[in-house]
Formats: C-alpha cells, sequence, structure tokens
C-alpha cells in the first residue's frame, strides 16, 4: 500500500496547509473533508484522499492509463504536468516497472508536489523542469510508448491549454517521439455539447491531422474528455481485438487496478458531434481568443 506520511495528519476542515506565489501560479494546499487539494489561481489541480493517497483523484486521471491497451509491456512514458502526481502516482503503484518522465514547467510545482502530495523521484519516475514543447525538440535519444498531456495554464477565470502544446505541428513533434505502437492521451476540460465543446471539437481534429486513430474517454465526475491519439495505422480496435489486448493487458501487468474495465467501457470511437464545425489548429492559426483561453 502506498503510503504518504505528510498526508497523515489530522488537521481542521478547510485548513489552508501551504500558501506560495511562484513565477506562473499562485499556489495553494488546503485539507478538507478528508481530501488534500491542490490549487493554482483558484483552480483545483489535484485532489487525493488523505487516508489513501491512491484514492479521492479526479477520474479523468485514470484515463492515462488507456494507452497501455496498445503497450502492455511498456517501458518509458512521457507525462506533461506534474500537479500533485495523481498520474505518476498511480503508475508507480500499479506498473512499477514503467519508467516516468514527468515534465513541469514551474519549478515551485514539483516542491510542493514532493512535500505536501508524496511525489518522489526513485529509479523510475524523473522529473524535468522545462517547457513541454522545448523538451520534445531536445530529445533525440529516448522513444516512448506513451506520451499523457495534462499541461493546462490557469488564471481567476479557470484553466486553459497552452495552445503551443496544441496544435497540429505540437502533435507531430510528439508523434516523433512516439514508439512505432506509441500513443499520446490528452485531457480536454470541455464537454460535447455547448460549454467548451468547441475546444473538443478542434482537439479532436488536430489530433486526427496527425494520428491515424482517436478515442475520447468522456469522465463522469468532471468535464474532462480524454483524447486518445494512435500512431500506428493498424492500431485501430474491434470488440474482438480490444478484449484481445484487454488479455495481454492483464498478463503483462498483475497489478491493473480493479477500475480499468469499468474506465475502458467509456471508449467512444466517433467523431465528437462539434468537430464537423471547429478549426484544426496549427502554430499559424489557433484561435485563441475563442477555443483556447477561459471565458470572461
Amino acid at each position: 500500500m502506498l503510503t504518504v506520511a505528510l498526508l497523515c495528519v489530522a488537521v481542521a476542515e478547510g485548513a489552508v496547509r501551504y500558501r506560495s506565489q511562484s513565477a506562473h501560479n499562485q499556489i495553494v494546499v488546503e485539507d478538507k473533508g478528508g481530501y488534500r487539494m491542490l490549487r493554482f489561481n483558484g483552480s483545483m489541480e489535484t485532489r487525493l484522499l488523505i487516508a489513501n493517497p491512491l484514492l479521492g483523484h479526479f477520474e479523468y486521471t485514470d484515463y492515462f492509463q488507456m494507452p497501455l491497451i496498445w503497450n502492455p509491456k511498456a517501458k518509458r512514458v512521457l507525462v506533461m504536468g506534474l500537479g500533485g502526481g495523481s498520474t505518476q502516482r498511480a503508475f508507480q503503484n500499479y506498473y512499477p516497472t514503467v519508467h516516468v518522465d514527468t515534465v513541469e514547467l514551474d519549478s515551485a510545482v514539483a516542491k510542493v508536489a514532493k512535500e505536501w502530495f508524496g511525489v518522489k523521484e526513485t529509479k523510475t519516475h524523473t522529473i524535468h523542469i522545462s517547457d513541454g514543447r522545448g523538451f520534445l525538440r531536445r530529445n533525440k535519444n529516448r522513444k516512448y510508448e506513451a506520451i499523457m498531456m495534462d499541461a493546462y495554464s490557469s488564471n481567476t477565470y479557470g484553466s486553459f491549454i497552452p495552445y503551443h502544446l496544441a496544435t497540429k505541428e505540437f502533435f507531430q513533434l510528439a508523434a516523433e517521439d512516439l514508439t512505432a505502437n506509441g500513443v499520446l492521451a490528452y485531457n480536454v476540460i470541455g464537454t460535447y455539447q455547448e460549454w467548451r465543446a468547441d475546444i473538443v471539437g478542434s482537439m479532436y481534429r488536430t489530433m486526427k491531422e496527425v494520428f491515424p486513430h482517436v478515442y475520447h474517454f468522456p469522465a463522469a465526475d468532471s468535464k474532462n474528455i480524454v483524447l486518445v491519439g494512435v500512431k500506428a495505422k493498424t492500431g485501430g480496435l474491434t470488440s474482438a481485438t480490444l478484449r484481445a489486448r484487454v488479455d495481454l493487458l492483464r498478463r503483462a501487468q498483475p497489478k491493473l487496478p480493479a477500475y480499468f474495465g469499468p474506465r475502458l467501457a467509456r471508449i467512444r470511437a466517433s467523431a465528437p458531434p462539434s468537430a464537423a464545425k471547429s478549426p484544426v489548429l496549427t502554430d499559424d492559426h489557433a484561435p485563441i481568443s475563442k477555443l483556447l483561453v477561459p471565458e470572461r
């Protein structure tokens, strides 16, 4: 059982445990109702159950495990965005042989994740302080079976995707750093209808410009949709191939969490309704004033 000693201190309801201002974020750690929460500029980024840090997280982070369907014996994955380390914590516990490279822009976030959320750098987890796109551009020696994107900026109006991490050119760069069967998973804050549906549609269309197959998983407990792009042209799924892949994964990863099956059942293969009217995002044309910044 994963334990985080720093989390097991009894505190008053709604207590602010830590507050600081970095070059990028106002960072607040708060304990309330048995949960520890991390906020950037007022927006909640991470939540976990103090009594068991493997529980209480936002459901959408579970979908970052879906790339293992295509790579059941993955050796190395890349996560862009650290926050309180929900994804890193899951991989270290359920997939201990997989090396996780984390890219985090804000060194202060890494410090808080270690001190307040039990995140550790180990022989299978390395944190790199860098911009995500710059990291990919400099990376010449490693290929990843999966790249997971959870790198958001935020302000008092909410969280939003940095546009340079959401264009066709960015996805082309990411695909170069994936193995032949590699998969990219991207957390998008939005819905299929109305609220931020345009950004979901644009992200889907933009990923389809680079990845032959794009699937998506809507979270049940928040307005998050995780898009999954598969690099291989032969990486499409049918009911039969999906069952076969899951069987391989269960044999390769004996600690596969019980919730994996129910999460996988939420997979969707058809294009989101908004994709038909949403533009492809490029470095030269990314209408960020409409799509990628929060409404005021």
